[in-house]
């Protein structure tokens, strides 16, 4: 089963006056194009992703807000709590997207100097407690490394089928184990087809998943115009990237940081044969953390054939532009899921 997840805006992005239109439009956007849900950012320069959730779970029938959980922000039971009280007031699932990192200047700033693995040993002792107050699974009494619960019991208690889906970001050996622990989705950036090894069997125990945006049409010429005026080259934008590289420990930062120079697709000349649709110039400019497929439905549709036909069940979406552009992208996972089955 495919699960595919949009991204919900940040507000770092959006004039405080719209934010919450824009919020409002990409969630209905989302659940149109059918989406299972939508990821929430979290880090020091956003607003909270819980009351961004709720914003789409007032504005959505099904939409699940896939939040991004940082272990510094808050206890696993206040975790907890927000899950099951959301539940209660709209009957509503939530997905987790348990992180590990993020900016590693927004932990130094909050006191946090754990080194890069040890981080992933924090989150998974702080899912265990979550999940086992979520599934009922109390009186919870652990006495841990990071966490001392003793007889905790969640009320009111969330029910069975509202039990959230479990995402572990991080493409590292220690990330990669976490989520085997967990029984989550391991979620990386993908590789360029024929560079990867994305097996879901091997490296985590509920499938795989990938962070990647799309900009795809009919035309590849057409797919490349709005790739390149959406993502316009950027000096300052590159100047910012490679600072922020050099004082983040994100393992796939800087896999992706590898890998600068590869190709930037066709600037303003069309190309006799249709360019390899993997671009990396939006995270080469500091305007999103993921690559890039650009080019024509049937071409961009091959790329993510490939990315299921090697284990890949979720993927996560960059924030979409607009209700075209997800339409677009309906039409080319429809077309994926097409060439896997044939």
């Amino acid at each position: 089963m495919l699960t595919i997840y949009a991204t919900c805006p940040q507000s770092k992005d959006v004039e405080q006056s719209a934010y919450l239109a824009a919020v409002a439009n990409v969630s209905v956007w989302s659940e149109q194009a059918g989406c299972t849900g939508i990821l929430v950012y979290t880090d020091n320069g956003i607003v909270d992703p819980w009351l961004v959730s709720q914003v789409v779970i007032e504005t959505t029938q099904r939409l699940c807000p896939l939040v991004a959980v940082q272990p510094v922000y808050m206890h696993p039971y206040s975790m907890a709590k927000m899950i099951t009280s959301l539940a209660f007031l709209h009957g509503r699932a939530i997905h987790l997207n348990m992180l590990a990192g993020g900016f590693r200047n927004d932990l130094l700033a909050l006191g946090d100097e754990t080194p890069h693995d040890e981080r992933y040993q924090r989150t998974v002792e702080y899912t265990e407690i979550a999940m086992a107050l979520l599934r009922g699974q109390g009186p919870v009494t652990v006495s841990g490394r990071y966490y001392s619960v003793s007889n905790l019991q969640l009320t009111p208690a969330l029910p069975a089928e509202l039990v959230p889906e479990l995402l572990v970001s991080g493409s590292s050996p220690a990330g990669l184990q976490a989520a085997r622990t967990l029984g989550a989705t391991a979620v990386k950036y993908p590789d360029r087809p024929g560079e990867e090894r994305l097996s879901s069997g091997d490296e985590a125990g509920a499938g795989f998943g990938v962070r990647v945006g799309v900009i795809a049409r009919e035309d590849a010429d057409e797919a490349w115009q709005v790739a390149h005026e959406r993502f316009p080259d950027d000096r300052i934008g590159q100047v910012t990237h490679r600072l922020a590289m050099g004082v983040s420990d994100s393992h796939w930062h800087h896999q992706l940081s590898s890998r600068e120079g590869s190709r930037t697709g066709p600037a303003n000349s069309p190309a006799p044969i249709e360019p390899d649709p993997y671009w990396l110039g939006p995270f080469q400019n500091y305007k999103t953390f993921c690559p890039y497929l650009v080019g024509s439905h049937d071409r961009v549709a091959r790329t993510l054939a490939h990315y299921m036909e090697i284990g890949t069940t979720t993927f996560i979406l960059d924030i979409p532009a607009s209700e075209e552009d997800l339409a677009h992208i309906g039409v080319v996972f429809a077309r994926a899921q097409e060439m896997v089955t044939a």
